[in-house]
């Protein structure tokens, strides 16, 4: 085993115990971010196992986010209704209106090159 895998086993292991956080595994495994970096470009297996990893941070993120919706939070439900069910118009939607909310007429300019067509 050469140096480089010792410390890329190394800052996976401290990447998994930061919950993907680069910057805690990087300081807590002696590694810069650089370095770090560096591997994940030239690496295509420790750039996979870097990507488990963030998938497993984001279903625990997930799984804390079910916690907070079953304990009856309002925020956490809202934001997971906003998130999750876009397609069933849990979507925010910002109104342009003018003076005693009439609608405002506006018109938008695309600027850029354009070609003639004849």
């Amino acid at each position: 085993m050469t140096k480089s895998d010792i410390l890329k086993k190394k800052l996976l292991k401290a990447l998994e115990k930061a919950l993907g956080v680069v910057t805690t595994a990087c300081l807590n495994s002696g590694c810069s971010r650089e370095t770090f970096y560096k591997y994940c470009k030239d690496d295509a297996d420790f750039k996979t196992k870097v990507e488990d990893i963030s998938n497993i941070a984001i279903d625990f993120a997930e799984s804390q986010l079910h916690k907070q919706i079953q304990s009856g939070s309002t925020a956490a439900t809202i934001f997971y209704l906003k998130t999750k069910a876009k397609h069933r118009g849990y979507v925010e939607r910002q109104e342009i209106t003018g003076a005693e909310g009439m609608p405002t007429n506006f018109q938008i300019e695309i600027i850029g090159s354009t070609k003639n067509k004849d």
